[in-house]
């Protein structure tokens, strides 16, 4: 149900959808956020409002850091009361990140945030950024028969599909279909209507109210093993002072070398307070660490299963636990908690 009096704030802060061709180099160049509302003349359609706000200047969504995390989660929180949804205009190269560190620093939300973007700058003929971006923002303010938002929480919707924001990955560079969410199912198909799966939404907690962290530790780092991997190079990253956390890409269920002289590189980082975090290189199914010997090693030596969490889910989860200051202890009760749908704990 559109709500006409609704009010939704657009937040662009750069990536192919706002980008045009510079005429001599060929090279695709932000350019003014005004540029993006002369080629969506179907935006003045809606008979909700919208306002806007971009990052000055727009970025490279390569480019997005903590910092930039933290700007969004202020912008939303300066201007939460004042709007039934949002909508982030983002490139899709790291949209994933920023999907999954927003589940985690907006607690508890009871709108939505959506982030979008396009395969091809929006003033090509054949852009998806058009339909991306209209859909989005009727999501933003779709609400219920009592007056509830549909999705309140941080989504993204791309080529039709509205998923939860953690559980995305990026799998295309050029196809329109760039998303995916493999481990669990899509929230929302657009299609002549918007069909929303009810049942996989999640719900804010009841008389709970929407919270906003902005502290985050970016000493963890992602590990993806590879046959021949040189064992002086794992040491050398595990040996890093500052290191606090590990995303270990095994293969398949969960399984990695049983060398012992990585083992042991494992063991003394464990012993010395280093959280390591078990994620599959596949893009589908489940980190089972007693499925196979290999697996259980890994368990043995200290390293903790992240089940079916993606890789951008568990580094920013990663990232934002051990910003809070929390001991080991805590970061490792905190990772078999589900804190934004993000994770499937079997049993």
């Amino acid at each position: 149900m559109l709500d006409h009096d609704a009010s939704v704030l657009l937040i662009y802060t750069g990536g192919t959808i706002g980008m045009i061709e510079n005429a001599e180099t060929g090279v695709l160049e932000s350019v003014d956020f005004n540029h993006l509302k002369e080629h969506v003349p179907e935006l003045k359609r809606f008979k909700f409002s919208i306002d806007t706000i971009q990052f000055n200047p727009p970025i490279d969504s390569s480019d997005m850091d903590p910092e930039r995390w933290c700007t969004l989660v202020r912008i939303i929180e300066d201007n939460y009361n004042n709007y039934d949804g949002f909508v982030i205009l983002h490139g899709t190269d790291t949209m994933a990140y920023s999907a999954s560190v927003l589940s985690f620093m907006l607690e508890n939300p009871d709108k939505p945030v959506i982030l979008t973007g396009s395969q091809l700058p929006i003033g090509k003929i054949r852009t998806d950024g058009k339909e991306n971006l209209i859909t989005a923002l009727e999501i933003a303010v779709d609400k219920d028969s009592e007056g509830n938002a549909m999705v309140p929480e941080v989504c993204v919707f791309f080529q039709n599909y509205l998923m939860r924001g953690n559980r995305t990955t990026k799998i295309n560079a050029e196809n329109f279909k760039a998303f995916n969410s493999y481990n669990y199912p899509v929230l929302a198909v657009a299609g002549t209507q918007i069909r929303y799966e009810r049942h996989l939404i999640r719900k804010p907690s009841p008389g709970g109210t929407p919270r906003f962290h902005y502290w985050l530790d970016s000493n963890v780092m992602i590990l993806k093993i590879f046959p021949g991997m040189s064992i002086d190079i794992v040491q050398a990253i595990f040996n890093n002072p500052q290191l606090k956390g590990v995303v270990l890409e095994t293969y398949g269920a969960g399984n990695a070398p049983e060398r012992k002289e990585f083992l042991d590189v494992l063991t003394r980082a464990v012993a010395r307070g280093v959280v390591i975090l078990n994620v599959s290189q596949c893009v589908s199914g489940s980190v089972e660490m007693t499925r196979y010997r290999s697996g259980k090693i890994l368990e043995d030596a200290g390293v903790f299963s992240g089940y079916d969490m993606t890789t951008e889910a568990a580094v920013t989860k990663l990232m934002f636990l051990f910003g809070h200051g929390m001991d080991l202890e805590q970061v490792k009760q905190q990772i078999f908690q589900s804190l934004a749908g993000e994770i499937t704990i079997p049993g």
